[in-house]
């Protein structure tokens, strides 16, 4: 299985001291039977319309046609205060839609909640991405509604260096998100057995 990781830094965990960021930790969480080739592609500052006409040229040359080809997009908010939520969300349909047409299954995490943009634009930016989504069966975790409140989060934020990027703490939490909104399921694979996640 080959797992296609794209979107801004938060892809490529920027903030975290482990290197690991959600990815990492994600990986590290999945069981590897079958094996899984994690290949996070991530591009800083990454808007909507840029990863719509990025995302292709990353993985298309890197599928296997012998192996399962999975893509996982992982949504930043660049967007805020450079285009408006309808585009945002016409960007998102469009990446969804052309990834159904190369039969790449698709799973998207949303952006986490930042202190330095008004809540309204972040909910309605979230409600958009999600409602995308639902209307094509694209598991989707909504990182804002359960992190705009938490005591964690927001105290990464309040360390973190660009105000954008999380630290180790906000890192695992977008992570165990991710693990309890189907990740497991939507790979095929039984999630491990765990006491403390």
């Amino acid at each position: 299985m080959r797992v296609f990781f794209v979107g801004d830094e938060l892809v490529a965990g920027y903030g975290d001291a482990r290197g690991l960021g959600w990815v990492g930790r994600t990986m590290a969480r999945s069981p590897h039977d079958p094996p899984i080739m994690a290949l996070p592609l991530a591009w800083p500052g990454q808007t909507t319309d840029k990863l719509v006409e990025r995302w292709e040229s990353d993985v298309l040359p890197r599928l296997d046609k012998d192996a399962d080809n999975r893509l996982v997009v992982g949504l930043g908010s660049h967007d805020l205060g450079l285009t408006s939520t309808a585009r945002s969300r016409l960007h998102l349909a469009n990446l969804l839609d052309n990834a159904h047409r190369q039969d790449l299954p698709t799973f998207v995490v949303g952006p986490g909640p930042r202190l330095d943009v008004p809540q309204r634009d972040q909910e309605a930016l979230t409600r958009a991405f999600a409602e995308v989504c639902e209307r094509r069966s694209v598991p989707y975790v909504d990182c804002y509604t359960p992190l705009k409140n938490h005591e964690q989060w927001l105290t990464d934020m309040a360390m973190s260096p660009d105000g954008y990027s999380p630290r180790q703490a906000g890192y695992g939490l977008i992570t165990w998100l991710i693990l309890h909104r189907g990740w497991h399921s939507w790979l095929g694979i039984d999630a491990p057995v765990s006491v403390s996640d």
